[in-house]
C-alpha cells in the first residue's frame, strides 16, 4: 500500500519504516507476505487503492520490521492499525500518531464475498487519497505545509495514558510473557484483563484474541466488538 508512495517521494528524503505489531514473531506474518500475487479486487477497494496505486504496487523496499514486544506501541500509543507518526530529519514528531488513511468503510464489507457497496468503496477511497496527498504536501514543502503541526499543535495532540491504561499495558506485557514460556492459560487470564481495562486498544484485543486461538483476531469475536461500537469509530479519522 506504501510502496507505491515511497517509490514516488524517496528521493525527496523521505523514507517508509512500516513495524508489523505482532507477539508471534515472523512465522506468524510470514503467510501474509505474498508479494508476487496479485491483490483480489475486494481488498484493493477495502484499501482505498485507483489506478494510480495499483500500477505502483509492488514488494517493499523500505524497512518492515516486527515488533514482537510492542514496544513501539507503548512509546507511541499506537491502539490500532494501521496508524501513523510523522518525524522530520530533526526527528521532531510533526503528526503524532494517527490512523494512516484507514476508514470504517470495512464495516459495511460483505464477508460472504469480501466485496463492498459503491458508498464504503468510495470512502475508503476519499480517505486513503487525502491523507497521502497531506504526506506529498509535507514531503514537499516541509514545515511550510499545512499540515505540518508546529511543536505546541503537536504536543496538544499526543494521547497521554491513564493510570488504568498503564496497568492494562503491563497485564498484557505479562501476558505474553507467560504465553512465550508456555504458561498459556495464566497468560489468557492477564490477556482478558488488559483487554477489559483498555477496550480503545484494538492492538490488545486483536493480539490477545489471536494468542488464544489463530484467526480469531478477525472471526466473530472481532465483528462483535466492531458492532459493539455503534456510531463510535473504529479508525477515528486523522485530523487533516
Amino acid at each position: 500500500m506504501w510502496q507505491g508512495l515511497y517509490q514516488e517521494l524517496k528521493d525527496r528524503n523521505f523514507i517508509v519504516i512500516a513495524i508489523a505489531l505482532d507477539s508471534c514473531g515472523a512465522d506468524a506474518v510470514r503467510q501474509w507476505i505474498r508479494a508476487t500475487e496479485p491483490t483480489p479486487p475486494p481488498m484493493l477497494e477495502l484499501m482505498g487503492w485507483g489506478e494510480r496505486e495499483r500500477a505502483a504496487a509492488g514488494a517493499p523496499t523500505y524497512p518492515c520490521l516486527i515488533d514482537e514486544k510492542h514496544v513501539v506501541a507503548e512509546l507511541y500509543n499506537i491502539v490500532n492499525v494501521p496508524m501513523a507518526v510523522w518525524i522530520d530529519e530533526r526527528g521532531r514528531i510533526v503528526r503524532p500518531t494517527e490512523s494512516a488513511g484507514a476508514s470504517d468503510a470495512f464495516r459495511k464489507l460483505n464477508r460472504a464475498d469480501f466485496s463492498l457497496p459503491p458508498d464504503a468503496s468510495a470512502q475508503a477511497k476519499a480517505a486513503r487519497t487525502s491523507y497521502f496527498d497531506a504526506i506529498r504536501d509535507w514531503v514537499i514543502k516541509g514545515e511550510r505545509s499545512a499540515y505540518a503541526l508546529g511543536a505546541d499543535a503537536a504536543r496538544d495532540r499526543v494521547a497521554g495514558i491513564t493510570g488504568q491504561d498503564a496497568r492494562a499495558i503491563t497485564l498484557f506485557r505479562l501476558g505474553q510473557y507467560l504465553f512465550a514460556h508456555g504458561h498459556r492459560a495464566d497468560a489468557l487470564e492477564y490477556l482478558a484483563e488488559a483487554r477489559r481495562l483498555r477496550p480503545e486498544s484494538w492492538a490488545i484485543a486483536r493480539q490477545s484474541w489471536e494468542i488464544e486461538e489463530a484467526g480469531k483476531a478477525a472471526g466473530p469475536d472481532f465483528w462483535a466488538a466492531v458492532q459493539a461500537l455503534g456510531d463510535r469509530p473504529y479508525y477515528p479519522p486523522a485530523k487533516l
